[in-house]
């Protein structure tokens, strides 16, 4: 497990800010949070460097660049040995219709959610799946019909 940062309320509102809009200036997230912009930027650089902000990225569409299905998958597999689960790893890391990949607990192994054109995209990602990685088990999915809420954002509250 990862070492806990702590962030006061004005590191807070920081993230708050930037997980709006990362295009925002210095000077516009300092006055957002009633500092001036050379505290307001070694905060920002602090929380990059502690691994509390890991990234700076733009939220892409996926319905508006042709991407209009979810796929979530789930995995169940009877073997659990490093050298499986190395080999799964990378089989995922290389499909980048695959966004996210869990490992769980229960009795899905491995919860996959995957953004495709349609359902022949799906299934050539499935395909390329079960070439790359032997001995998946039992994969079972389910497209999203829609989606009620999708955010990125951690609510500072919730900290």
């Amino acid at each position: 497990m990862s070492e806990i940062v702590e962030l006061d309320d004005i590191d807070k509102k920081i993230l708050s800010r930037i997980q709006v809009d990362a295009t925002a200036s210095i000077q516009e997230i300092a006055d957002a949070v009633g500092l001036s912009s050379n505290p307001c930027w070694r905060r920002i650089r602090r929380m990059e460097n502690d691994g509390v902000i890991q990234r700076r990225v733009a939220l892409v569409d996926a319905a508006k660049v042709g991407l209009g299905a979810t796929v979530f998958v789930t995995i169940r597999t009877k073997q659990h040995d490093a050298n499986w689960l190395e080999a799964f790893a990378k089989g995922v890391r290389q499909l980048p219709e695959i966004v996210e990949c869990h490992r769980m607990s229960g009795e899905t192994d491995y919860l996959l959610k995957v953004v495709v054109r349609d359902i022949p995209h799906y299934d050539a990602v499935y395909q390329r799946l079960i070439s790359l990685v032997p001995g998946l088990g039992d994969v079972s999915s389910a497209f999203s019909m829609e989606s009620l809420k999708h955010s990125t954002a951690i609510d500072p509250a919730t900290i």
